[in-house]
């Protein structure tokens, strides 16, 4: 797979099932299920190396050609990989192509998007809302509800079942140049509302959320498409800004978050990846912060 972007998730796709929350928050009912025979009859006939592939997501396009298109048949067929994430293409040709995976793969595929500001951030052709930015200046958030609703609906017309969205980082560096107007704001308050509004859009209507980048990609200037990201603050400064809005949305019962790739002392002094960190993965999203969802790292 050295040629393709992945991504891994925290759980089999089908993990799901074992979803729950603490607290008093009721997830809804797609992410209620607490045992699925059907998930367990699957497992069991599976190898470890399948159930490992399981939790690799590799990149697809719908903008390709048919040497592309054999490359990702040959992943899903071969390999028996878990799930696609869509880049740049067009709806049409997205369904088309979606359709022909999923007859491909023995076991159904669990794919997504980057569609922050709809689906129109990846496939031509179709609707972009305003990026995050502009939505932070909205009083009302339950028009950033309604654009979430309008997003999921969006998003299962193409065949797709997850959202990497909404971005819950600070936007609290001005040369950061990455996250920027992609981020709600620099107020942790109204960034944890309104991506909570965006979250219960989508995930009222059958579309898996992801909250991203934990544990908060907001303030660095460096971008981890390119680089690792060094983040010095202070645990009490991350706790006190950063981990605000994860704490929030994990506690309003959102079904995904995503891990990004950043080096912080303050909760891993190795030095290795927040994607790969075991003190900030299991000990502080899983264990402190309660999260049982669905886990993916950034690309």
């Amino acid at each position: 797979m050295r040629s393709f972007k992945f991504l891994i998730f925290g759980f089999l796709c089908c993990s799901l099932s074992g979803f729950a929350q603490k607290d008093s928050i009721k997830p809804p009912e797609f992410l209620q299920y607490t045992h699925s025979v059907w998930v367990d009859s699957i497992m069991k006939t599976m190898s470890l190396e399948e159930r490992i592939a399981q939790l690799i997501m590799v990149a697809a396009y719908s903008n390709r050609g048919e040497e592309h298109k054999q490359e990702i048949l040959k992943q899903v067929k071969k390999h028996k990989i878990g799930g696609l994430i869509f880049f740049q293409g067009g709806p049409v040709r997205q369904v088309k192509l979606m359709n022909e995976y999923q007859a491909a793969s023995k076991v159904p595929l669990l794919s997504a998007i980057d569609a922050e500001w709809g689906i129109g951030m990846r496939l031509d052709s179709t609707v972009s809302y305003p990026f995050q930015m502009s939505l932070g200046a909205i009083q009302n958030n339950s028009l950033i509800y309604e654009m979430g609703v309008e997003v999921a609906k969006q998003i299962k017309r193409v065949g797709l079942h997850l959202n990497f969205a909404p971005v819950v980082d600070v936007n609290n560096n001005a040369a950061n140049p990455v996250i920027n107007f992609r981020s709600f704001g620099e107020n942790k308050f109204n960034v944890a509302e309104k991506g909570i509004a965006y979250m219960r859009g989508l995930q009222d209507n059958g579309v898996l959320p992801t909250a991203k980048h934990f544990p908060g990609h907001g303030d660095t200037d460096t971008d981890s498409h390119y680089a690792l990201p060094r983040i010095t603050h202070s645990r009490a400064r991350l706790d006190e800004t950063e981990l605000y809005p994860f704490r929030e949305i994990i506690k309003a019962g959102i079904g995904g978050v995503m891990v990004a790739h950043l080096d912080i002392p303050a909760l891993d002094s190795t030095g290795v990846p927040s994607t790969l960190s075991k003190p900030i993965i299991s000990g502080l999203l899983k264990d402190e912060l309660g999260f049982q969802g669905l886990i993916v790292t950034d690309a």
